[in-house]
């Protein structure tokens, strides 16, 4: 494999393996998409990436991580969303959309201003905030209320929904934010799930929310178009999720009809060692893809065209995704293909740039 290579996912045929990793720009109002947005995405794909994903995108108003996140809990946000995907389309990349609810990290502040901070009810914060139990992210934190059974059906079906408003608007990729700390890490993860009934204790109860998440967005997303799942592959922590247990719910939800496993790391607790460094979450993709049986993407520091072409030519995942890299270079994709030598279309409007 290399890393410009084209490749099919059920009926979708991707350009290359280099996929826009979603990434907050905390700049939406009542979670509308807006020019930023259509912008910063659209960049990426005129760039030269295959695959395009928008940032967390908000199943619920209260699954928001700030009141500036971009949202698909109503009907009224088809519209601005079905503008950026059919760009991104007309430009060659496949658009994608990450269905998300924050959790117990809901209704906090933007980043440049108090980052994981409480945003008050006045200041466009909103209460109570829900998790798998009634434990916050830290002391400081919103303490949230631990979801019902009754809300946790509200939850599933809200994800069914956004699956159903993503393909009304356009997108042919959906992926599940099951990663970060976020409401499904927080069902994962013994860390914090701490409930007795049938979503808490065994491994088998607390990756259940998520299987059923799965199910029910297949029944709104068709057959023909992939479903990706972003996880934490491991808690970093002891007593915490591990690699081992990535592996297998992969093997749980693959049948379910899950694609391709987003390996990333982390995000559950405040006080996690986390050996942050180049490729460093590379492992869990390898590991999960040779064990598992599934496709994987690997994502975290890989800077480099050289980077990225040893991973996929190792065969240690199917895709990379970049962020941090992606917003220093919009056009990376386009500058890695000169340097590994590969021959790529350019737009039209910049191939006078080519040479």
């Amino acid at each position: 494999m290399n890393l410009f290579d084209s490749f099919q996912i059920r009926d979708l045929s991707f350009r290359n393996r280099i996929v826009v990793s979603p990434m907050c720009e905390y700049s939406s109002e009542d979670g509308f998409a807006n020019d930023w947005h259509l912008v910063h995405l659209g960049s990426r794909a005129v760039g030269g990436a295959g695959t395009v994903l928008t940032e967390a995108t908000a199943v619920l108003a209260e699954g928001r991580i700030s009141p500036s996140d971009l949202g698909i809990w109503k009907d009224d946000h088809i519209e601005n969303l079905t503008r950026i995907a059919r760009f991104l389309r007309q430009h060659g990349a496949i658009p994608g959309t990450q269905l998300a609810h924050a959790g117990f990290k809901a209704s906090t502040d933007v980043p440049w201003r108090h980052q994981g901070k409480p945003v008050s009810i006045a200041e466009g914060g909103w209460r109570p905030i829900y998790s798998s139990t009634a434990k916050g992210f830290t002391p400081e934190s919103i303490q949230p209320q631990a979801l019902t059974v009754e809300g946790i059906a509200g939850v599933i079906e809200a994800f069914r929904l956004a699956a159903r408003r993503s393909l009304d608007a356009g997108f042919e990729l959906v992926e599940i934010h099951g990663a970060h700390g976020y409401l499904i890490h927080q069902f994962l993860s013994p860390l914090v799930n701490t409930r007795t009934d049938r979503y808490g204790g065994t491994f088998e109860n607390r990756t259940r929310i998520l299987r059923e998440i799965v199910e029910s967005v297949r029944r709104a997303w068709p057959e023909r178009l992939p479903l990706w799942l972003r996880i934490s592959a491991a808690d970093w922590t002891e007593g915490g999720w591990t690699i081992e247990d990535s592996i297998a719910l992969a093997r749980q939800v693959k049948p379910l009809g899950v694609d391709l496993i987003d390996a990333s790391s982390g995000g559950i607790v405040p006080h996690a060692k986390i050996p942050v460094g180049p490729g460093y979450q590379t492992p869990f993709a390898e590991r999960i893809r040779k064990e598992a049986g599934i496709l994987t993407g690997a994502v975290g520091m890989i800077t480099s065209p050289e980077q990225a072409q040893q991973i996929i030519g190792t065969g240690q995942a199917d895709v990379v995704l970049l962020a941090r890299e992606l917003l220093r270079d919009p056009y990376w994709p386009l500058r890695a293909a000169r340097a590994l030598h590969k021959e790529i279309t350019w737009p039209k409007q910049y191939e006078r740039a080519r040479i």
